[in-house]
């Protein structure tokens, strides 16, 4: 199995709802680093499980649409609380709208909030 991984750096804000979370029921930030991983049982005709320039393309809109930003404020996030799941959630499925996926067999988000902690999710093909 081939894969390959990118990753960016990125700080927003969010607050969680819907219980007593300490200090991250108030407004704070995360430098959160985002890590993309693509596998594929094989490469295409150039030797790419996917273009490194095309995933950059692609997560740089992403981190263009975060970065500095309220999570809490925006739509995707609207009913749902921001937490590092949800937020892999989101990021893996509009990067999966956004790559080809043709001969993909995982896409994962890693989203890491601190050196300690990370979420992650996967989409299989």
């Amino acid at each position: 199995m081939y894969a390959v991984a990118v990753r960016r750096t990125f700080i927003a804000r969010h607050f969680l709802i819907g219980g007593d979370w300490g200090a991250e029921s108030l407004p704070n930030s995360h430098q959160y680093v985002f890590e993309l991983q693509l596998e594929s049982p094989q490469v295409d005709e150039h030797g790419y499980v996917c273009d490194i320039d095309q995933i950059q393309l692609h997560m740089g809109q992403l981190v263009a649409r975060y970065r500095e930003a309220m999570l809490n404020d925006l739509p995707e996030f609207e009913g749902i609380n921001p937490s590092l799941e949800n937020f892999a959630q989101i990021l893996a499925r509009e990067l999966g709208k956004r790559i080809r996926l043709d001969s993909i067999s995982s896409l994962r988000v890693v989203l890491w909030e601190n050196p300690e902690a990370w979420a992650s999710f996967t989409i299989s093909r």
